[in-house]
């Protein structure tokens, strides 16, 4: 949902069931608001293209992926994707780009609300474990903090399920919900820009004693080049390029 990939998510579609998991597949020119000539569709921001069904049911990419949203509520969402052959690197490994996408999409869903249109001001992901053709991945994400119009979402991606889930990244996205717009015009990401009055969770700063999570590395301390070469610990295999 970050960057580019936000306007695509906050395409209009038709209506979607509120119940069981939306299916994948090629959407249709009604639902990607092709030939509208806006970058969004129109209507964007009304209560009839709002909420996470009705976003993903429009969000192409997702779904040409085989993305499936099998759950959601408030501040939460669940959507599954199996990685094929061709979304492995050059390592035999599913892509990291892949991963990121489908946590991306999870983030998406659980922020986007019936009602009003929300989109990412940005994300980072922990590469924890391989993920490899064949393997279906859950992402699950949750609501941590919102205040105003800025929230933060904390999405971990896992391979199985049940008491062999293992968990192969962990993902935190920030999200910006657009102001309503005024009547008879359409919302526009570039409302996503936080205002003078705004406060964010994120321009918090941190007392002298605080140690923030980015500050820990798995395992130990990692040396730069373990990080550029997406090692955890400095010894395993590459995780994901």
């Amino acid at each position: 949902m970050v960057g580019e990939m936000a306007v695509a998510m906050a395409r209009p579609m038709t209506s979607a069931p509120e119940t069981g998991s939306v299916a994948s597949g090629p959407a249709t020119g009604a639902e990607t608001g092709a030939g509208t000539g806006t970058g969004i569709g129109p209507g964007i921001g009304t209560a009839l293209v709002t909420g996470a069904r009705a976003m993903f049911a429009a969000d192409v990419a997702s779904r040409t992926l085989g993305m499936e949203l099998v759950a959601d509520g408030p501040g939460t969402a669940t959507v599954r994707m199996t990685v094929r052959p061709d979304m492995c690197n050059g390592h035999g490994i599913a892509h990291g780009g892949y991963v990121f996408l489908l946590a991306d999409t999870a983030f998406a869903c659980a922020c986007n609300e019936a009602g009003s249109v929300t989109v990412g001001a940005g994300a980072d992901i922990s590469f924890i474990a391989p993920g490899r053709a064949g393997d279906e991945l859950a992402a699950v994400a949750a609501l941590r903090s919102k205040r105003g119009r800025s929230g933060i979402y904390d999405v971990t991606v896992t391979r199985g399920a049940g008491a062999d889930a293992e968990v192969i990244a962990e993902f935190r996205g920030r999200s910006r919900t657009l102001p309503p717009p005024p009547t008879g015009h359409a919302a526009s990401v570039d409302d996503a820009a936080p205002s003078d009055e705004d406060v964010s969770v994120d321009h918090a700063p941190a007392a002298d004693g605080d140690v923030a999570v980015d500050d820990a590395a798995p395992g130990g301390a990692a040396s730069d080049g373990d990080a550029a070469s997406g090692r955890i610990d400095g010894a395993g295999p590459p995780v994901a390029s």
